[in-house]
């Protein structure tokens, strides 16, 4: 597994385990690490992305301009204990949902530890309390049922079903209110 070569880098978000930084184009090798993990292409989606170099563009392209957007995007997790970076989680603006959206991606060998919990939940209150996001949303396969788990642990409940832009299948769409909405 990689480790956080950006020691220096300056962490958004700490938890029991954990520390999140923005993705960069220093996170090329985990980007292309998850991007194709076969629990990645299955549950979410093949970019097709398989060299370095198009590893770069899609964080050029992706990450990095959802920052300058948004003001947030996809976080690196790294290990408390030894830097090794096991995975990402964050926000994500797609074109046709009006509300961010979270997810996470954990590589195989971190799978089952409870990481993407405790990031996420970290991220949630990122999102509250830092961003001041009042809507959150999920999106997520009908057949992916850690993540499914995961996200209503979180607290946001199955809106509908909804199909992206290019896909031909459904997936789910889960929302939660993070302000008082009185």
């Amino acid at each position: 597994m990689p480790t956080d070569r950006n020691s220096n880098a300056q962490w958004l978000m700490e938890t029991e385990r954990l520390r999140l930084r923005p993705v960069t184009v220093d996170d090329t090798e985990l980007m292309l690490a998850i991007w194709n993990d076969p629990a990645f292409i299955r549950n979410v989606s093949d970019r097709g992305i398989r060299t370095a170099e198009q590893a770069r563009d899609a964080i050029e392209d992706g990450a990095q301009k959802l920052f300058e957007d948004y003001g947030y995007g996809p976080y690196c997790m790294s290990l408390k204990s030894d830097g090794t970076m096991i995975g990402i989680c964050g926000l994500f603006k797609r074109e046709n949902l009006e509300d961010p959206d979270i997810g996470f991606g954990v590589l195989p060998d971190s799978c089952g530890k409870g990481y993407a919990g405790e990031a996420a939940a970290a991220v949630v209150d990122y999102a509250r309390n830092a961003l001041g996001i009042g809507i959150l949303t999920a999106i997520v396969s009908p057949a992916n049922a850690p993540s499914i788990g995961l996200i209503e642990k979180l607290g946001l409940t199955f809106e509908q079903m909804i199909t992206m832009p290019g896909d031909d299948h459904a997936i789910c769409l889960y929302k939660m209110a993070l302000t008082d909405q009185s």
